[in-house]
This record gives C-alpha cells, sequence and structure tokens, in this order.
C-alpha cells in the first residue's frame, strides 16, 4: 500500500463524544476559499499525516468504489511508519492520500483516520506478499489504520509541492526520506488546503 462548548458535566453528552475524535467540519473564508479544520486544532492537538499508496495497487478512486469510502491502510513493513499508525495516529486526524511510484506522484485527495490502530491482517496470510511468519494473533508485528476519503482534489504534483518555500521543510519532501507515512506540520496542512487546493 501502498466547536462549541463542551459538556465536561456529561460524559455522554455529543460534544463530549465529539472531543474524543476530531471531526472535519468544512469552513468558509472571507476570500472564498475553503479549508478543513478541526475541533482539537484550538488547542493544538490536532495531527497530520501524508500517506502513500500506490495507485496500481489502491488509487483514490478504488477507495472511493469501497463501502463507505474507507479502506485498512494494510501493507506498511517499516518500523517507523507502523509505529506513527499505533502509537500517534488518532480517529479524526487529517491525512493527504499520495499516489506514489507512479509516473505523475503527488496528493490526489484529503482524507481522515477513520479507525484506531489494530492488526494488519495480511500478516497471518501465508499467500501474502507481506506475511510475516514471527507474527501471531497473540502479538501482532505490523499494525494498520482505516483512512476515510474526504475529498478527492487535483492531482497536487510533488514538483507542484516543491515549488513552494512554505512547504521547504515538509518531511516527504527531504532528501533520502523513504517512509511511505509522514507527519505534516499544521502550517504545512493549512497551506495546502487554502493555498493549492481551496475551492477547486
Amino acid at each position: 500500500m501502498r466547536g462549541g462548548a463542551l459538556s465536561y458535566n456529561n460524559p455522554n453528552s455529543a460534544d463530549s463524544f465529539a472531543l474524543l475524535g476530531f471531526v472535519f467540519r468544512l469552513y468558509r473564508v472571507k476570500n472564498g476559499a475553503y479549508f478543513f479544520k478541526t475541533r482539537m486544532e484550538a488547542i493544538g492537538m490536532s495531527r497530520y499525516w501524508l500517506m502513500k499508496s500506490e495507485p496500481s495497487v489502491i488509487s483514490i478512486d478504488d477507495v472511493l468504489a469501497m463501502p463507505q469510502q474507507t479502506v485498512d491502510w494494510w501493507g506498511v513493513r517499516n518500523y517507523q511508519a507502523r509505529n506513527f499508525m499505533r502509537d500517534q495516529m488518532s480517529v479524526g486526524d487529517g491525512v493527504f492520500f499520495y499516489h506514489s511510484s507512479c509516473p505523475e506522484p503527488g496528493i490526489a485527495g484529503v482524507a481522515e483516520v477513520a479507525r484506531q490502530a489494530y492488526p494488519d491482517r495480511t500478516q497471518f496470510d501465508p499467500a501474502s506478499p507481506y506475511f510475516d511468519a514471527k507474527a501471531t494473533a497473540e502479538n501482532p508485528r505490523w499494525m494498520n489504520v482505516d483512512v476515510r476519503i474526504v475529498r478527492k482534489t487535483r492531482l497536487i504534483s510533488l514538483d507542484e509541492l516543491r515549488a513552494h518555500a512554505e512547504l521547504a521543510s515538509m518531511r516527504t519532501l527531504q532528501r533520502g526520506n523513504r517512509l511511505s507515512i509522514t507527519p505534516v506540520d499544521p502550517a504545512e496542512w493549512k497551506f495546502i488546503i487554502e493555498k493549492l487546493i481551496g475551492t477547486q
């Protein structure tokens, strides 16, 4: 692979449940642009990610055709990328869905984490290229999250990302980076959403 007041007195209130998940909301700003904002952004608890998938294996159109437009992000076999999913991702985190290892790599859409990390099924399947003989149901070695598409966008190519000084420190653009999952800084997320995606 590839806002409102919180009801602390009632932990079962709708607002309290919303607080537990980073729920995307679409806002219109004065200049007509749109950007995605999370309920937790104001207190600095949002996380954003770029997740790469080879479109020959699973493309954004493939996911859009799946039930609930959601896919389990199986097949990650890098410990750091696994740890990002297992230890840092939360439901509602923002995701850039990125097409990689293809003629024109780049961001193909906006998504969100739809389920916390759980064992990757392919590690237990002897017929899968991602099979791991050392993994057991009691002690799984590899995890994945579920990712839900929020919006397909025009393809924002790698060259276009590199052309903006505001993204010069973006992890996935750094020389030598080979990770299929990388964190995205909130300022980078906002720039891409507002300036590159905008009202398209």
